[in-house]
């Protein structure tokens, strides 16, 4: 693989610095256009039909603002943490051949704490939606 100089760099027919500034001032220009005309553009009638928020074609009643239960968060931290799981068992999973057997007795131990702190959680009463607890 050849080095890149300094001159090669800053020059317009070799991938480079300039090519990527060139590309990166074009784009900006161009978002700028679009955001210039889309205002410059568009209607601006307030009206209290459009002032209203948007609520997938249902007209909203009552407050927007109401709390949710603590399950209902509990439920999508551990959802986030047995979804990064699945991440983790793919790429042990394409690096297979490499890994050998140290890497699958290393991915039983971490399917086996995870199935514990399932275990855990489970037992202890977080995966309940009872109301009232």
């Amino acid at each position: 693989m050849d080095s890149i100089t300094l001159s090669d760099a800053f020059s317009p027919w070799n991938a480079g610095i300039f090519s990527l500034a060139l590309y990166t001032f074009a784009v900006l220009v161009l978002i700028g256009a679009i955001l210039f005309l889309t205002s410059w553009l568009g209607e601006k009638k307030q009206t209290a039909e459009k002032q209203r928020p948007y609520e997938c074609g249902i007209i909203p009643t009552g407050l927007a603002r109401f709390r949710y239960p603590v399950p209902f968060y509990l439920v999508a931290l551990f959802f986030l943490i047995f979804d990064v799981e699945a991440a983790f068992i793919f790429a042990w999973a394409v690096a297979f051949d490499e890994l050998g057997w140290m890497g699958w007795f290393r991915i039983t131990f971490f399917i086996l704490v995870l199935l514990l702190s399932l275990f855990y959680i489970w037992k202890k009463g977080a995966l309940d939606w009872k109301i009232g607890r």
